[in-house]
């Protein structure tokens, strides 16, 4: 059915499940780190925190991509000279977008990650200082638990979003699924075919996900009685 293409698309497919899950890797710290600036009580680094979040957000992910990668580029042939390096460097394409990608939806799990620590009551952090816990035992005891249990629904819909913004990277020569459906397509003129298996293995991707980051939400959401609507 594939004509010969099947395990080249398979191994793109693979490639396309490693750039998801370093790119949401990098994402959550980013996301952390943006909260935590977002939440701070000096104005200038929320302000930073702010602007970071409402810039990413505001522009297309496809434009993004192309002014990090190929601004990205040209800053690193621009600086090289400088340090006596003078052959023209081409950026790695996985790396390239793992941390483009990275940077983008570090700017979405910021707000998510900002609302979920919002959302925990202050009297919580303030009951575990009066038992005598550090700032630290607090912050991982009581808040980050919280804070995950709230979180999960929107990272969720991040984590969908970013695995099917992955087939954006193709286009500075990521050869991942995408890219390797696009080449058999091309050979044998039989885009739909290929593209509807790409489709299938994306859907497989995010129907796993789905289940797993269902059972982790009901992990989290142990002792927590549900509103009844």
């Amino acid at each position: 059915m594939l004509n010969g293409y099947g395990a080249t698309i398979v191994d793109g497919a693979w490639l396309t499940l490693q750039l998801s899950l370093l790119s949401m890797a990098l994402a959550i710290a980013l996301g952390l780190l943006g909260a935590a600036i977002r939440l701070s009580p000096v104005k200038w680094l929320a302000w930073c925190g702010d602007l970071y979040a409402t810039v990413i957000r505001g522009v297309p992910d496809l434009v993004l991509i192309l002014l990090i990668f190929y601004g990205g580029q040209a800053a690193v042939n621009w600086i090289a000279p400088m340090l006596g390096y003078e052959d023209y460097i081409d950026l790695n394409p996985f790396a390239s977008g793992v941390g483009t990608l990275g940077f983008i939806f570090g700017a979405y799990l910021s707000e998510t990650f900002r609302g979920a620590f919002m959302a925990i009551p202050k009297g919580q952090g303030e009951a575990g200082f009066a038992y005598g816990m550090s700032p630290l035992q607090v912050f991982f005891r009581i808040q980050v638990p919280q804070m995950i249990r709230l979180a999960i629904p929107g990272f969720t819909n991040n984590w969908l979003v970013l695995v099917k913004a992955t087939a954006l990277i193709s286009v500075v020569g990521l050869q991942d699924m995408m890219f390797k459906a696009k080449q058999a397509s091309d050979a044998t003129r039989e885009p739909f075919t290929y593209f509807l298996a790409v489709a299938a293995l994306y859907l497989v991707v995010t129907t796993v996900s789905l289940v797993l980051l269902r059972m982790l939400e009901r992990r989290y959401s142990v002792g927590v009685k549900v509103a009844e609507l």
